[in-house]
């Protein structure tokens, strides 16, 4: 039940907000669940994929405000990122993960926020 409640949040800040998987999966599955830190992230990064696809989807067939170009080139540096921060993912200790994650959550909070 726990994971469906966490999935359910996590869905619907994603569909709404853009964001929400990683916001809301890592903190949930390590403390609600207690899932080892780099297997949170690791897992959270598996969950966003189809989270994304559905959106994507939902928003494609109700609007046309999609700039193509823009998918491309962020989808292609998106992959390349991917694959370079999941290859530095494994090098990381837990606590440097949690800190850098904390760190990024907040800077992206202010920067929300101004």
């Amino acid at each position: 039940m726990k994971l469906a409640i966490i999935g359910l949040i996590s869905g619907f800040l994603s569909g709404v907000f853009g964001a929400g998987g990683g916001t809301i999966l890592v903190p949930s599955l390590e403390r609600g669940l207690g899932v080892e830190v780099h297997k949170a992230h690791a897992t959270t990064i598996a969950i966003i994929l189809p989270i994304t696809i559905l959106s994507a989807f939902i928003y494609l067939r109700g609007s046309e405000s999609i700039d193509w170009s823009v998918i491309l080139y962020v989808s292609i540096g998106g992959i390349i990122g991917g694959y370079l921060g999941a290859k530095f993912l494994n090098k990381l200790s837990g606590v440097t993960l949690h800190r850098l994650f904390g760190i990024f959550m907040i800077v992206a909070a202010v920067r929300m926020i101004i």
